[in-house]
């Protein structure tokens, strides 16, 4: 039902479509390949992050890589996000204007690990960075941490090659546990949050920054463990975060 309104939405925008059925099938059939193309997106990132965690237990006998999971974002979403930036429903705007329809969000051990991950992804000649933006070295105000990062990555089909664009969202076990929790306290609908429940939300998030950190200081005992942070967090060695 949802792609049905998305479709209705795109055709409103266009009154060709509204007069000819067949226009509104091919537009159909346009849009689910669009979203295969984002899918396939996701496949292709999500298995250079499962190589790199392979390489890690071959070489350095742990994992950086705690979980990977992916979502596509649903297609009244996608409608609601561009009427927000007060963009026309089209095909156009969704390929031109959004770089988060496909994501991936990949959680760590340590800050180190974060940082040195996404640097092995960022180098591999196929990827594009897009933007980043470190949310580990400066905090949203909420008290949120993580690293954003939009790439596009090259995406092989039968007939032509694609620049696929992909979210990823990277940050450690401890960052994601408050961002999950904080999620379900702020957009459960059906559930009163006290005022003061901000202050406590970011309180919280500091102790876990610290706990972090003293995590990550822990971590460099590990036989083997290489640490790309200096005590700064977010300050890694290398090209891409200097």
């Amino acid at each position: 039902m949802n792609q049905e309104l998305v479709l209705k939405n795109i055709a409103s925008e266009n009154q060709t479509l509204l007069a000819n059925p067949n226009e509104i099938l091919h537009t159909a059939m346009e849009f689910q390949q669009l979203l295969m193309f984002y899918q396939s997106g996701i496949k292709q990132i999500t298995t250079k992050f499962e190589i790199i965690e392979d390489e890690f237990e071959s070489t350095h006998s742990r994992n950086p890589i705690s979980t990977i999971t992916s979502r596509m974002k649903d297609p009244m979403s996608i409608a609601e996000k561009l009427q927000r930036k007060g963009l026309r429903v089209t095909m156009d705007n969704m390929v031109s204007k959004l770089y988060d329809i496909a994501g991936i969000r990949v959680t760590c051990p340590f800050i180190s690990d974060v940082y040195r991950v996404m640097q092995m992804l960022l180098q591999q000649d196929d990827i594009i960075l897009v933007e980043m933006k470190d949310y580990i070295k400066h905090p949203k105000e909420n008290g949120y941490r993580s690293l954003h990062v939009i790439v596009k990555v090259s995406v092989y089909f039968s007939d032509q090659k694609r620049e696929i664009p992909v979210e990823i969202q990277i940050r450690t076990i401890a960052m994601d546990f408050w961002a999950s929790l904080e999620h379900q306290l702020h957009y459960k609908k059906d559930f009163a949050v006290q005022q003061d429940i901000d202050e406590e939300l970011k309180s919280i998030a500091d102790v876990i920054a610290t706990t972090d950190k003293r995590m990550q200081k822990l971590a460099r005992n590990i036989p083997g463990f290489v640490d790309y942070c200096t005590d700064s967090p977010g300050d890694l060695v290398g090209p891409f975060f200097q």
